[in-house]
């Protein structure tokens, strides 16, 4: 069965019609070229595919697309602003939080969500609110101190 979904993405209005059983991942990265977001497990498990949906980090993989009617959606493309990264992007790049950069996109997605609800959050906070994101390269540290820095600078 085909459905019609009308959602914001990155700013972008968006009017399309999909399959019914369709996941949100794979509307965005088929039907939106919106590939950032990664497909690690596909069960919730990984965090490669965090996104933000109206203001919560959620698992596109666990997200059936007639879920996102109605719905304003940030993707890891919605970070950079006019080619340039964010601030919180470029503390990934020059505190060496990114090593394969498989687990990335999900991992700044979940910074993201926390720093909107918490800007200057602890480092306690940092870690509950990766803890649903592996990564199997950096050991986190890496990841939690670049989170945090982006944080002191919200100041």
């Amino acid at each position: 069965m085909i459905i019609h979904i009308k959602f914001k993405v990155n700013g972008v209005d968006y009017d399309i019609k999909t399959e019914n059983n369709k996941r949100l991942l794979d509307v965005l990265r088929d039907d939106l070229r919106l590939t950032g977001t990664k497909e690690g497990c596909g069960i919730g498990e990984c965090g490669a595919c965090t996104i933000i949906m109206d203001g919560e980090a959620v698992n596109s993989c666990m997200v059936l697309a007639g879920r996102a009617n109605n719905t304003e959606i940030m993707t890891v493309e919605g970070l950079e602003k006019d080619g340039e990264l964010s601030t919180l992007q470029d503390n990934f790049v020059k505190m060496g939080a990114v090593q394969c950069g498989f687990c990335t996109p999900g991992m700044l997605m979940s910074a993201k969500a926390l720093l909107m609800k918490n800007p200057d959050p602890t480092v306690e906070e940092i870690k509950e609110a990766i803890a649903g994101n592996l990564c199997r390269c950096t050991g986190y540290t890496q990841i939690v101190e670049a989170i945090k820095k982006t944080g002191e600078e919200n100041r």
